[in-house]
């Protein structure tokens, strides 16, 4: 049998290195890689094409929702498992919406990251049984989705924008994110305009807030360094 490959993605190494010898005990189970931001977590996913992806929601620089999208975007044959220490059913609903084929909650990812791991290469998918009712809820009609039952999003950001104002809520300067996402310093200008003026608010510490009360970053995240 085939071992199943698996990247583990999270910013902190004790808990990449917590998680990497507890599956070394499983012979089915290979981490081909690790990576501590969600711009790593999918160029490495670009290169290895592993058959799941371990990634923590909180990741800097790109957070795991959207690192999710651009993975599935790019391997669509990776399965994404997503860690989060929410259970809040707005968090699963994005996950879903993400791509993503399962969801564990961190104070349960130690007993559960195995099983979920083999359910996953089995092409099923795997929620927390400790949100099992939220994930009932997002799959079946009602005010946060539409009339075929899809998650409703509450700003239509495109990806890019997603990008920058993670990146904004993070601290960085323009300078910084036109370095960190390859692009021009008044191409940046203009996102950020545009971002703001879609979401109208118009200062740093307002984006901030809007990021973390719609988990694009979580409390606690780390100023971004170049």
């Amino acid at each position: 049998m085939k071992s199943i490959s698996v990247l583990l993605a999270d910013d902190h190494h004790i808990v990449r290195e917590g998680f990497r010898s507890l599956l070394k005990a499983d012979k089915n189970i290979e981490v081909v890689g690790e990576a501590d931001t969600g711009r790593i977590a999918v160029e490495m996913t670009k290169q290895l094409r592993p058959d799941i992806v371990v990634m923590d929601i909180a990741m800097p620089l790109l957070n795991g929702m959207e690192a999710t999208r651009q993975i599935l975007d790019a391997a669509p044959n990776t399965k994404v498992l997503i860690l989060s220490a929410y259970s809040r059913d707005d968090y699963v609903d994005r996950v879903i919406s993400a791509g993503a084929s399962g969801y564990l909650l961190k104070q349960s990812s130690v007993a559960l990251l195995g099983k979920a791991i083999l359910v996953l290469a089995k092409g099923e998918v795997y929620f927390d049984p400790a949100i099992v009712g939220c994930l009932g809820a997002v799959q079946s009609p009602s005010k946060n989705t539409d009339v075929q039952g899809k998650p409703k999003s509450k700003k239509s950001l495109s990806s890019r924008e997603e990008e920058i104002l993670q990146l904004i809520a993070e601290g960085a300067s323009n300078k910084q994110i036109a370095s960190i996402l390859n692009l021009s310093i008044k191409t940046v200008e203009k996102h950020r305009q545009r971002l703001m003026n879609k979401l109208k608010i118009h200062n740093t510490a307002g984006l901030t807030r809007y990021a973390l009360t719609n988990g694009v970053i979580e409390d606690g995240v780390r100023v971004t360094q170049i």
